[in-house]
């Protein structure tokens, strides 16, 4: 797989390694380092992989996206894979620009798409909300092992401001998903889905921005839900997961088993899970092949536009 010439960057703090056709070159992290790379990788019309660090290629991934650059930012732990199994292993820490390169010719990952200003204001309150979640099951834990008195009454002061807090970020959260056009048209179509509620489709919405617009098997590879094989010879293992965004994929995990307890003649989920569990598959390995189909269910509505009633006759 190919899918045109790509580019792979090296991403440090200071620096940006880049392999393009036989081109290689060190650049500095900086703007005039970034303006250089897009004059070296537009004439062949490159994508360029970059590794995901968490920092360090956010201000390059903007200024591609600025001026027109399609990337891919990728799991370092796919590459390195794909290096051991190539027989490539990297000497360093860092993966080198050639490896990227070769790692996006092999595999052709799927387009990055950075979220905007709401989108990114929106992940934000979600993960400031997952953090107050923590604080109060930290506390509730603290409180059960504690003697004192009057040491239980503070903690269970603190527990109180945590859920009113919680619930306050809730009404801004949901009101946010309301006010915003575009989220207030997928949330109604998402939350038509057995198993989703606002809070699960604020979710998916704030940390897979693809939905809707890339195949579901990419989007399975994105979220760590595609099954990796453990072969050898004749040997035929089991498959895993691994990888991906765990936020979205605990976010399904949730979805996905509240759908297998809900009764409904519309909830395909439920059927679908009873059938794999009747069939021998063990319990963790049918619901996360329920969590696939819910997110192949999920993709479908927001591509289509069509909300889960509709859709659910054509859906199987």
């Amino acid at each position: 797989m190919s899918d045109g010439p790509w580019a792979g960057v090296d991403v440090a703090k200071a620096t940006l390694d880049l392999a393009v056709a036989d081109h290689r070159r060190t650049y500095p992290n900086d703007e005039q380092g970034w303006a250089a790379i897009v004059r070296a990788v537009q004439p062949a019309g490159a994508t360029v992989i970059l590794e995901a660090t968490g920092a360090y290629e956010l201000g390059l991934a903007a200024y591609l996206e600025a001026h027109g650059v399609p990337f891919a930012i990728v799991n370092p732990r796919r590459v390195r894979d794909f290096a051991r199994a190539s027989g490539l292993e990297a000497k360093t820490d860092r993966l080198d620009a050639p490896l990227l390169q070769r790692f996006g010719a092999t595999f052709a990952p799927p387009r990055t798409v950075l979220p905007d200003a709401d989108h990114e204001a929106l992940r934000e309150w979600l993960a400031r909300r997952t953090q107050l979640v923590e604080m109060r099951t930290m506390e509730r834990q603290r409180v059960a092992r504690t003697r004192l008195v009057d040491l239980r009454a503070h903690i269970q002061g603190h527990i109180t401001w945590l859920t009113a807090e919680i619930a306050g970020l809730d009404a801004d959260v949901h009101s946010r998903l309301r006010a915003h056009p575009r989220w207030q048209a997928a949330l109604a179509l998402l939350v038509s889905v057995p198993g989703i509620g606002w809070l699960t489709a604020g979710r998916l919405l704030a940390r897979l921005p693809e939905l809707g617009t890339v195949p579901t098997p990419q989007l399975a590879a994105l979220v760590g839900l595609a099954p990796f094989a453990c072969d050898s010879g004749p040997h035929r293992g089991r498959r895993h997961i691994r990888g991906g965004r765990a936020d979205v994929r605990a976010a399904l995990y949730m979805a996905a088993l509240s759908a297998t307890l809900r009764r409904g003649p519309t909830n395909v989920l439920r059927t679908y899970h009873h059938a794999l569990r009747a069939r021998g598959k063990a319990p963790k390995v049918a619901l996360v092949a329920t969590m696939r189909k819910l997110l192949t269910i999920v993709n479908a509505i927001l591509h289509q536009q069509t909300a889960w009633r509709a859709l659910s006759a054509n859906t199987t």
